[in-house]
C-alpha cells in the first residue's frame, strides 16, 4: 500500500512543477491559432520545397501540440491543397516544437534537452521529407488528393486583436486544447509516477543495456535510439504526457540518444497510427509511421554525437523522484505561478462558456472509449493513493 502513495504522490509532483508550464502554454498557442492566418497561406505549401517545409515548421509550431489536433490540422491543410510532405513536416513540428513542449522539457530535464527539442524537430522534418522524396507512395497520394478535393475545410477568420470576439475565439482554442491534451497529461503523469516508483532500474538497465560496460558504446548508442520509439509506441501516451515518463528514463540512465527517440515517438503510439489510417487509409498511415521512426532514429543518433562532440552531453536528469513530498509542494515561485496562471485558466474557461459561431474541432474521437477508462482507473488510482499516504 506504500507504493501506492508514493507513485500518487510522485504524480501529484510531477503535475504540480508543471501546471503552471501548461497554462501559459496552451495560452500562448491559442493565442496563435487565433492571430495567425494559417489557412491563408497554405497556397505556398503545394510542392515540397524549402520554403514549404519552413513554413509548415512555422504553423506546426504556431499550432496545438494536441498529437490528436496536429493530425486533424494537418489533413485540413491537405484539404486547403497542401503537399503530402508539406503535412507530415507540419505533424511533427506541431508535436516536437510548440512552445508547451519546450517548457516542460526545460522545467523537468535541462536546457541540453531544450536545446535538442529545437534543433531534432527541424532535422526531423529535414531527413523525413529527403527520405520520402526517396520513397514516395505517389498512386496512394494521388488516390487520397483526389478524395481530398472533394471535401470542403471551413474558411478562416482572423479577428481583431483587442475585440471581445477575438478573446471569447483565444478562450475556446485554450479550452478545447484542453480537452483534447488533458485525459493524456493525467494518464501520461499517473503512469510516471508508478513507473518511477515501482519499476526496478534493473528493468531499464536490462532494456536500454545501461551499466553493462562489456558491450560496445556505439552499439548501446544505437540500441538506444533504435528501442526508445516502440517503447514510447508501447506506453500509448501521446502529447505532453510523456515528458515525465522520459524524466523517469533519464533518472534511471538511458542514454541522450533513446530520450531524444522516446520524446519525438508520440506520434507513432497506435491510437494516433489508428486516427491516420483513418483519415488516409492503412497504407499512408504505416508509410508515414516507419518514415517517422527512420527519421527519429537517425535524428536522434546524430544529436547524440553532435552533443558529445561538444562536450554538452547532459547527465542523469534532475528529476523529482527522490524529493520529499513537502519540497515537491513547497512555497516557491512554482507556488506563485501556478496561482496566477489558475486564475487565467478560470477567466478563460468563464469566457469559453460565451458561446460564438465559430470554433475548431479536431480529430480522435473514435479512440475515445478505451482512453475513457484509463482515464477513469489514473484518477482512483491518484485520488486513493492520496488517501492512502494521508
Amino acid at each position: 500500500m506504500e507504493w501506492i502513495g508514493d507513485a500518487a504522490l510522485t504524480s501529484l509532483g510531477f503535475f504540480w512543477k508543471a501546471g503552471w508550464a501548461f497554462a501559459m502554454g496552451y495560452l500562448i498557442s491559442a493565442m496563435i491559432q487565433t492571430f495567425v492566418p494559417k489557412q491563408r497561406l497554405v497556397k505556398y505549401l503545394g510542392k515540397p520545397t524549402p520554403k514549404a517545409l519552413t513554413l509548415s515548421a512555422i504553423f506546426g509550431a504556431a499550432s496545438s501540440s494536441c498529437s490528436f489536433a496536429a493530425l486533424a490540422a494537418a489533413r485540413a491543410l491537405m484539404q486547403k491543397g497542401a503537399h503530402f510532405i508539406a503535412a507530415v513536416a507540419f505533424m511533427f513540428a506541431s508535436t516536437n516544437l510548440v512552445i508547451e513542449l519546450g517548457v516542460l522539457i526545460l522545467i523537468f530535464l535541462g536546457w541540453q534537452y531544450l536545446v535538442a527539442e529545437v534543433i531534432g524537430g527541424l532535422l526531423l522534418i529535414v531527413i523525413c521529407s529527403l527520405l520520402m522524396r526517396v520513397w514516395f507512395p505517389s498512386k496512394a497520394v494521388q488516390r487520397l488528393r483526389k478524395k481530398l478535393d472533394e471535401e470542403q475545410a471551413d474558411d478562416e477568420q482572423i479577428p481583431a486583436f483587442f475585440s471581445k470576439h477575438a478573446w471569447i475565439q483565444v478562450s475556446h482554442a485554450f479550452k478545447h486544447d484542453w480537452q483534447m491534451v488533458w485525459k493524456e497529461v493525467l494518464i501520461g503523469f499517473t503512469m510516471a509516477g508508478i513507473i518511477a516508483v515501482a519499476v526496478p532500474a534493473e528493468f531499464w538497465n536490462t532494456l536500454f543495456l545501461t551499466n553493462q560496460p562489456q558491450i560496445p558504446e556505439a552499439w548501446v548508442i544505437l540500441e538506444n535510439a533504435l528501442v526508445a520509439p516502440f517503447v514510447a509506441a508501447a506506453t500509448f501516451i501521446g502529447s505532453m504526457g510523456n515528458i515525465p515518463l522520459a524524466t523517469v528514463l533519464a533518472g534511471n540512465g538511458v542514454l541522450f540518444a533513446g530520450i531524444m527517440g522516446f520524446i519525438y515517438s508520440d506520434l507513432m503510439v497506435p491510437p494516433l497510427v489508428a486516427v491516420n489510417a483513418k483519415y488516409y487509409g492503412w497504407k499512408l498511415a504505416l508509410y508515414i509511421a516507419f518514415m517517422m521512426w527512420v527519421s527519429i532514429v537517425i535524428s536522434a543518433l546524430l544529436l547524440h554525437l553532435g552533443f558529445a562532440a561538444f562536450d554538452i552531453l547532459p547527465q542523469a536528469a534532475t528529476a523529482t523522484l527522490d524529493v520529499a513530498p513537502k519540497e515537491r509542494f513547497a512555497i516557491d515561485y512554482t507556488f506563485y505561478l501556478n496561482i496566477v496562471f489558475a486564475v487565467v485558466t478560470a477567466v478563460l474557461l468563464t469566457l469559453a462558456n460565451i458561446k460564438q459561431g465559430h470554433h475548431h474541432h479536431h480529430g480522435g474521437d473514435s479512440i475515445i472509449t478505451v482512453k475513457n477508462a484509463v482515464t477513469s482507473l489514473a484518477s482512483i488510482f491518484v485520488i486513493g493513493g492520496v488517501v492512502i499516504w494521508w
